[in-house]
């Protein structure tokens, strides 16, 4: 698929691809500055135990028939703690816009509580996603009465513009095999899983990743689906990059969302976690985001550093970093949050779907050029 302005990509093929791909550049690759230092694979699977699976769905061309295509959707799958371990980890979630679903929240800010994977899909798949995922569980406990009750994390944002959203394309069994294919390791970004059919300041966006290392040795890593924002709003690295690439702009209105999962392996409770939920918010102004009206702009923290207690009648003990211990962690998703939002852009490929509507990608040239105009390109 072409990277520049001048060709569009088309498709005729249904996908399903793991999560592990031969990578193309990504931002720093390309001389994109960022702050902090990042973990030895730069993606959420640097906090150990963490697995990653995408389902992409690509399938058709030209005008829509609502229920044939074309496709341009999928499913991306986040399991805390790995396929193997069923323990629950504590979390915390942010609606920095409402205009979007993630649901089981309540129980998240009731408990403080995450039991099971998290999902990312479009948004008028939420549901069966949702349902797929209680089915996957069962299936996967020691016996189907291991699962008394479920409240799945399933998050979404709208690729309408590209993808047959109302011909429910997304089945359960896209879902089995996004949780089936998660693996540790490298993360396939851009237009793959929940992010293939979205759209980021006007570029074609889709699925980021990012980690940092703390001072302290605890590692933060985040993963985004970036679907948001207008084009004259992008700056990176504090260079107005949406200005000077005019091409191929397909809005007036912010429209669309994003999606943060932040990953720790720091000892936090359920209150600590929900601060370091809030903090994507900043990494959205360094890139011009408004968080307009029309987005769902949603954010959740879990960490890996506790034993969570689960059996009734048997307290267990729970460590917690000091609260002023926590700055150096929000630092850490902040700086993972912008930097994996541009590793979207940068990955994601030129897409044409429903009805010739085309998304193109961010050009790597033009931002090298802008960047070195700028004083802002690294040499690598």
């Amino acid at each position: 698929m072409n990277r520049g302005l001048g060709r569009v990509a088309s498709f005729v093929a249904l996908v399903l691809l793991p999560a592990t791909l031969p990578a193309g550049p990504r931002a720093r690759d390309l001389g994109v500055p960022f702050d902090g230092r990042p973990g030895p694979l730069n993606a959420i699977t640097d906090v150990t135990g963490v697995e990653v699976g995408h389902t992409t769905l690509i399938r058709g061309e030209g005008a829509l028939v609502v229920g044939q295509g074309p496709v341009r959707t999928g499913v991306t799958a986040i399991l805390p703690r790995g396929r193997d371990d069923r323990a629950p980890v504590f979390a915390g979630w942010h609606a920095l816009n409402g205009n979007g679903e993630m649901t089981g929240t309540a129980w998240i800010d009731e408990s403080g509580i995450l039991d099971g994977p998290i999902m990312l899909t479009n948004t008028h798949s939420v549901g069966i996603v949702r349902d797929a995922v209680i089915q996957w569980q069962v299936r996967h406990r020691r016996s189907p009465g291991e699962v008394w009750w479920s409240l799945p994390v399933v998050a979404e944002t709208w690729d309408g513009w590209l993808n047959d959203l109302n011909g429910f394309h997304v089945r359960p069994e896209h879902a089995f095999a996004a949780l089936d294919s998660a693996r540790g390791g490298p993360v396939a970004e851009g237009s793959v899983g929940g992010g293939t059919g979205m759209i980021c300041h006007e570029f074609k966006g889709g699925i980021g990743t990012a980690s940092r290392l703390t001072p302290a040795g605890y590692v933060v890593g985040v993963l985004v689906q970036a679907n948001y924002g207008l084009r004259g709003q992008l700056r990176i690295a504090g260079v107005p990059v949406g200005r000077e690439i005019p091409e191929g702009r397909i809005r007036d209105e912010e429209a669309g969302s994003l999606l943060v999962i932040i990953a720790t392996d720091a000892p936090l409770g359920p209150h600590q976690l929900r601060r370091l939920a809030r903090r994507p918010t900043l990494a959205l102004g360094r890139l011009g985001s408004i968080s307009g009206d029309g987005s769902g702009d949603l954010f959740l923290a879990f960490s890996t550093g506790n034993a969570v207690p689960t059996q009734a009648g048997q307290p267990g003990t729970v460590r917690m970093l000091p609260t002023g211990d926590l700055s150096p962690l929000f630092a850490a998703v902040v700086e993972a949050t912008e930097e994996a939002i541009v590793n979207a852009l940068v990955a994601a490929e030129t897409m044409t779907g429903r009805d010739g509507h085309t998304a193109l990608a961010l050009p790597h040239d033009r931002l090298r050029a802008i960047l070195a105009r700028h004083g802002r390109l690294e040499q690598r």
